[in-house]
């Protein structure tokens, strides 16, 4: 089998270290907090160039947590793509917000500037751009509308560019994604201090201090063991992004495009997911998985039109390129250290599939 991402590739050669590390924390009995998560987003913080990194229990919890921070709540509206994973909208809605949905630009499948500016009104309160599958969205050109900017950033850990212009950018530590933990895990990174005071203490119960609660809060903490993990793992980060980047290269090279429509190629991707684009997704998907390797179709039905939403009065066809998107999109097998055979079994069989002289 070629999988759709190997993780294990990834963390085989540090399992020394990490058991190393771990046995520290077991020795520290320090599993909440402590100097294994201080440590960590010290170092997040430093990496992503901003000044203030919170840890907490997961992805969702992140968006969340930084959404009540913003002061974003009942009556107001949230401006978002409805192609990305369910929670980018979910939170918006657990916080009693409006989730308002814009259409993606074709090529990139970011947010399209286009699409989000006539939907700005007296209530919208922020946007919140996806950099999905790894691709940095158009930040500089929706800072420009004159809105908060809440970045969704689970998928892009590491792109260029991202997490310094919204007042909040939140991570997944999900084991799938560029920086993984072993486990659950998030991250609040923020550019306002007063508004990473207040997600410190959403975390904790609204509490700074566990006596004092100044705030109706969650309980969403990372663990020490995590965070000790995702300290091994981050100084790697940046070779992981560069072989995603190099295989991205590599599946062009082998004469991917002769068949699929491929991402096109950006400094700053790097490549959570690598999506091609194709009319006859079925067909090269069931040849894939006779062959034993894995593929992947994401957002099929995209947010406007999942039942849990369909409270904003959405139709079909009201979001076109969303649509023909979720229609179109296949991920293919990509990870940091992906083989060369095992890419040149991928195009070999998608060429096959489709018709291709290989």
């Amino acid at each position: 089998m070629i999988p759709l991402v190997d993780v294990k590739a990834q963390y085989a050669p540090f399992i020394p270290e990490l058991q190393e590390r771990f046995a520290e924390v077991l020795e520290s009995g320090r599993f909440i907090f402590g100097p294994e998560v201080e440590a960590f987003e010290r170092e997040a913080a430093a990496y992503l160039g901003v000044p203030h990194a919170i840890g907490v229990a997961n992805g969702t919890d992140a968006l969340v947590l930084a959404l009540e921070a913003m002061g974003v709540g009942r009556g107001d509206e949230v401006i978002c793509p409805a192609f990305t994973f369910y929670a980018t909208a979910e939170a918006i809605a657990r916080v009693g917000a409006t989730p308002v949905f814009a259409d993606i630009d074709p090529v990139t499948l970011n947010l399209d500037v286009a699409a989000v500016a006539p939907l700005v009104g007296e209530h919208t309160k922020a946007i919140v751009p996806v950099h999905l599958f790894g691709r940095p969205a158009p930040l500089a050109e929706l800072a420009t509308l004159g809105v908060p900017l809440l970045e969704d950033a689970a998928q892009a850990f590491g792109a260029p560019g991202i997490a310094t212009t919204g007042i909040c950018s939140t991570f997944s530590f999900f084991p799938t994604k560029n920086l993984f933990a072993l486990g659950d895990g998030g991250l609040v990174a923020c550019t306002d201090t007063a508004v990473a005071d207040t997600v410190r203490k959403l975390r904790f119960h609204g509490s700074r201090d566990k006596r004092t609660f100044e705030l109706i809060g969650a309980n969403s903490r990372l663990d020490a063991i995590q965070a000790a993990a995702l300290r091994v793992f981050l100084p790697h980060l940046a070779g992981w992004n560069r072989s995603r980047r190099e295989a991205a290269g590599r599946y062009a090279e082998l004469g991917l495009g002769e068949s699929v429509e491929l991402p096109l190629d950006e400094a700053g991707h790097v490549y959570h997911m690598y999506v091609v684009r194709t009319n006859e997704r079925e067909r090269i998907a069931a040849a894939l998985d006779e062959a034993g390797i894995a593929s992947a179709s994401y957002y099929v039905t995209p947010l406007h039109l999942q039942p849990a939403m369909a409270y904003l009065g959405y139709e079909p066809g009201s979001l076109p390129e969303t649509e023909r998107a979720a229609a179109e999109n296949l991920a293919l097998p990509m990870w940091g250290g992906i083989g060369v055979e095992q890419q040149e079994r991928v195009v070999a069989t998608v060429k096959s599939a489709v018709g291709v002289v290989v």
